[in-house]
């Protein structure tokens, strides 16, 4: 049974709002965050906190603590493996601004399991269920969890922990459909997520793999999950939610955007990042998602070892204008891969 309002809000909403954004280190920043919101996300996890507090006011905690102007609810995740340093993450937290908490399980970088924190916790059942029961009641805002099948294949967990997180008071779970030793490889399985679900009376969000509408359909259907979580598939892609909201209201798809919209959105995410990172922290965060954006895009191989080069913002920029001008210019957008398959088809 839900117990906290504002979760309760998340999962009343139309099952088109129902896609949420994965917390993924690096790149779910707040301008990240609010660019998916726009795009028809209907809840976003920050960037994975450390709970080691000599690291709290690090410049790259700072970023990722910072919530200023965010579309509520805001939602901040923490991570570490020392129950009380968890609980005190947490409450910082909340004086920091967030209103639901969540515990990261589910980290599979080698940096973060080999300081038993992230999926690496999912060995010692016993310390999971300490951190559990310590933060929730450390806080008086709701307390999510997300987590994966277990450590290893073979040895999936995750029935017990989620039980176990239930009874703890975790408000809702979201649960990536592979263990740790999976990493991102193989795929995602399902089956479990449809198990836990039936398990538990709190709410489960799927996550793994959902990288289309069809996809998303299909995982809520076959799980019964009140939600799905979306991650690297929304990576040079906001408008991904826009594409599965609109599939779910309506069994149809949505057109892909335009050319012209997504140097439109591009050059506003990088205007989004310059202002919040600063000039060089902007400029180099930047990369990657000019990077995710221009993928498959004709000569983007050549125009990204170019954009690289740049060292500054305002060259950044221009050089990215630049590139979807010739594309618009020209009429041609597709790869020279996708123009090779498609002579295949046609001859």
């Amino acid at each position: 049974m839900v117990q906290h309002a504002v979760i309760q809000e998340l999962f009343d909403k139309p099952i088109s709002k129902k896609l949420w954004v994965a917390p993924m280190a690096g790149v779910t920043d707040r301008p990240f965050r609010t660019l998916c919101k726009y795009f028809g996300a209907g809840h976003a996890v920050s960037e994975m906190m450390t709970a080691d507090k000599t690291l709290r006011m690090s410049k790259k905690s700072l970023y990722r603590a910072n919530f200023d102007g965010e579309i509520a609810p805001i939602s901040a995740q923490i991570a570490g493996s020392d129950p009380q340093e968890l609980a005190e993450a947490a409450r910082f937290q909340v004086a920091n601004g967030a209103q639901i908490v969540d515990i990261n399980m589910g980290c599979p970088a080698k940096k973060v399991c080999n300081k038993l924190a992230g999926s690496a916790l999912l060995k010692d059942e016993d310390l999971v269920a300490r951190i559990l029961d310590s933060v929730v009641a450390a806080v008086d805002v709701p307390v999510t969890l997300k987590t994966r099948l277990g450590f290893l294949n073979g040895h999936e967990n995750i029935l017990r922990v989620a039980k176990r997180a239930e009874e703890a008071g975790i408000a809702a779970l979201a649960l990536h459909g592979r263990t740790r030793e999976d990493m991102y490889l193989n795929t995602a399985r399902y089956a479990l997520i449809k198990e836990v679900k039936g398990l538990l009376n709190i709410p489960v969000i799927a996550n793994g793999d959902i990288d289309t509408p069809e996809k998303a359909k299909y995982v809520l259907d076959y799980t019964g999950a009140d939600a799905v979580m979306i991650g690297r598939a929304a990576q040079g892609r906001p408008w991904i939610f826009r594409e599965i909201a609109h599939y779910l209201e309506t069994g149809e798809h949505l057109a892909a955007p335009s050319i012209e919209e997504v140097k439109k959105v591009l050059l506003g995410h990088l205007i989004e990042l310059y202002e919040f990172y600063g000039e060089y922290s902007g400029c180099r965060i930047s990369r990657k998602h000019i990077a995710w954006y221009t993928k498959g895009l004709r000569s983007s191989n050549e125009f990204r070892q170019n954009m690289y080069k740049e060292d500054s913002t305002a060259a950044q920029f221009k050089v990215v204008e630049a590139y979807f001008d010739h594309l618009l210019d020209h009429g041609d957008i597709m790869s020279d891969v996708q123009v090779e398959q498609v002579n295949l088809l046609e001859s």
